[in-house]
């Protein structure tokens, strides 16, 4: 009996990772991308004849570059879909790269000899 219970918790995990892995952009058939939230059969075919027509995606902002698919979309997606891996970065953390980018340097005390 703890043995079934054990593998049924383990097949829920594993069904639960699945269900959470990204869709990469440049890989997805048209039903992965309709599993999108705000993206349907149109939209999906659009996605694919982008890539098709332009290569694969370089990052999955420029999934924006698709006609029909604006910001709004994009911030209902970006938690789901992915690059050849690689997940799209959260806003604070793009934020948070131009901040510092944006920041002047602090001037170090001079080496003493």
């Amino acid at each position: 009996m703890l043995k079934k219970l054990f593998l049924a918790v383990l097949a829920s995990f594993a069904l639960m990772s699945m269900a959470l892995a990204a869709v990469d952009l440049n890989t997805a058939n048209q039903a992965q991308l309709e599993a999108l939230t705000g993206i349907g059969p149109s939209k999906a075919k659009d996605i694919i004849d982008f890539r098709t027509k332009n290569g694969p995606f370089k990052a999955a902002e420029d999934v924006m570059k698709v006609p029909g698919i604006k910001e709004g979309t994009y911030t209902k997606i970006k938690g789901e879909i992915s690059v050849g891996g690689k997940m799209a970065a959260p806003a604070a953390a793009k934020m948070d790269k131009t901040m510092k980018a944006s920041m002047p340097m602090k001037a170090s005390a001079p080496v003493k000899k």
